[in-house]
């Protein structure tokens, strides 16, 4: 006789006795719960562990790995009321089974700046980044998603690129993110969000999905929100994330540290480009696309691609399997387009077998971690009871010249110190 047994949450102590019995006819099936992702089945009769120690101790060291995801979850949960359980588990749920509007709420929950909802987020983030390394391990540790920078000066056609290049991915059987980050004022904190209505066939598009997300006037609103919305795009099926940055200031620099491929656009016949350009803005690209080249500005188009290929040739080679292409396109006659998701999957699939690919990621992974640190404590520290009184005297001070800025930041830490 066969006996099936349904385990929901293995105990390490059952485990360990577990595999010191002898056994004949279980069926061991351990459940696919949502902190676990996906589970397995053993399906025919196991005698003696022995046989099957090499099998089982790879077993037990995932359950080991998942028992700790579990112990981190849990501890993130304390305190968390059964209603509030139930709404975590709903939109990882609906996240992970494709539903746009899971992804809207989900993206909705991270960029609250609510204290508890945002305990709630870092605990749905972690149950979507188990899933999401269970899948990739799957996928036999390859990325499951391309992630793309896009930058460009305003005029240059970003929007308008990604509504016909969008287009045609989905058209090839991908799903298509778009994270559109918008300026936002610093006078009213409000942001045009117009994106979406810039990119009409791609916002009706069912394998894709546009989120205009304001930057609240700081960088770091680009960081954390804009990170984490990757990552609950890519559990949610999306293949491809696009990432169109505002096109001015530093936040090319700050999705730079979030993609794989950073592709700057530059419309033709601007002035002196190649000075109107930031060097270091150059110097992040993996691609130039020389956009609007088409009617009469294909000869203009031309001549900017000569200078910025021999431009290229000048900067520091960043990468050893990969040297930054420049190419033309036109989002208004589709010119050039294919060909330039051809340079990108050939960039992909270069920076894959070099392992160039992931360790960029993992550099990346820490960049973020210690951004998400120096905002929190910055924070920690400007609300902190004896400085939060002290900071307007101070300002003050060294606007009227009275102290240096230097002086004033002494007494600052000094008074943080103290109370700390």
């Amino acid at each position: 006789m066969n006996v099936s047994m349904l385990l929901l949450f293995p105990h390490h102590n059952f485990l360990r006795s577990f595999s010191k019995t002898f056994f004949r006819n279980y069926q061991f099936i351990f459940h696919s719960g949502t902190r676990f992702g996906s589970g397995f089945i053993c399906t025919r009769p196991l005698n003696y562990i022995g046989l099957y120690h090499a099998k089982w101790m790879l077993l037990l060291s995932s359950f080991k790995r998942k028992l700790g995801v579990q112990t981190t979850i849990k501890l993130h949960t304390e305190g968390f009321s059964d209603k509030e359980r139930r709404y975590v588990d709903k939109l990882y749920t609906g996240l992970i089974q494709g539903k746009r509007a899971s992804l809207a709420e989900a993206i909705t929950l991270i960029e609250s700046t609510h204290s508890r909802k945002r305990d709630l987020a870092q605990v749905l983030l972690q149950m979507v980044l188990t899933y999401h390394r269970e899948q990739e391990q799957s996928n036999k540790g390859k990325p499951l998603a391309f992630r793309v920078g896009l930058s460009g000066p305003p005029g240059a056609g970003k929007s308008t690129f990604i509504d016909y290049f969008g287009k045609m991915l989905t058209e090839n059987g991908h799903k298509v993110s778009v994270l559109a980050v918008d300026p936002s004022s610093s006078t009213s904190g409000g942001s045009l969000l117009g994106d979406k209505t810039r990119m009409i066939e791609l916002s009706k598009d069912m394998n894709a999905y546009i989120r205009p997300s304001p930057t609240r006037g700081t960088l770091g609103g680009v960081t954390r929100t804009t990170n984490e919305a990757i990552l609950l795009c890519e559990g949610g099926g999306y293949d491809v994330i696009l990432i169109e940055t505002v096109g001015v200031g530093q936040s090319e620099f700050a999705v730079a540290d979030m993609v794989d491929m950073f592709v700057l656009l530059l419309p033709p016949a601007g002035g002196d480009e190649l000075q109107g350009i930031k060097r270091g803005i150059i110097e992040m690209a993996d691609l130039v696309a020389i956009t609007k080249a088409d009617g009469d500005l294909i000869v203009p188009a031309r001549r900017i691609q000569t200078e910025y290929t021999s431009a290229m040739k000048l900067l520091r080679k960043r990468s050893k399997v990969w040297r930054p292409k420049v190419v033309r396109i036109s989002a208004r006659t589709g010119e050039g387009i294919t060909e330039m998701w051809d340079k990108m999957k050939e960039f992909q699939d270069l920076m894959l077998a070099s392992s160039e690919f992931i360790s960029k990621r993992q550099k990346q992974q820490k960049v973020w971690m210690w951004n998400l640190i120096q905002e929190n404590v910055l924070e920690h520290f400007q609300n902190c009871s004896s400085v939060k009184d002290q900071i307007p005297l101070l300002e003050e001070k060294v606007a009227a010249g009275d102290i240096s800025p230097g002086l004033a930041a002494d007494l600052l830490l000094k008074a943080f110190k103290a109370q700390n």
